[in-house]
């Protein structure tokens, strides 16, 4: 099993800054993606970013030059650093975590809890 631990959300004034933090933990060989969805009420839940092991990271259009991801591999925590936060940036950020329990295991993926993440204009 593997867990997730979500913090970081919070209510921010439009413009304001927000950093999402999501540690793994548990029974990991490797990880080879990290990423950061959310889900606004009455929306499906969408990419935000995520992060490969490699480094390549992938951004949606709506937040490209605004959010940053970026991973802590010693510690198995992926980041996200969100500027100019905007209305429709008002959410819950679900962090999920892709990866492998052993070496000749399948591959696992696994979604946090959800942080809450609310423009407060």
């Amino acid at each position: 099993q593997v867990q997730l631990v979500e913090s970081g959300g919070g209510l921010v004034q439009s413009g304001g800054s927000l950093r999402l933090s999501c540690a793994a933990s548990g029974c990991i060989f490797s990880i080879h993606v990290m990423g950061w969805y959310r889900q606004a009420p009455g929306n499906q839940r969408e990419l935000v970013a995520d992060i490969r092991s490699g480094g390549s990271s992938n951004y949606a259009d709506s937040v490209k030059g605004r959010f940053t991801i970026s991973r802590d591999t010693a510690k198995d925590t992926v980041y996200l650093q969100m500027n100019s936060l905007k209305p429709e940036d008002t959410a819950v950020y679900y962090c999920n975590v892709g990866g492998k329990y052993s070496r000749d295991s399948g591959l696992f993926t696994y979604w946090g809890q959800g942080t809450r993440v609310t423009d407060s204009s």
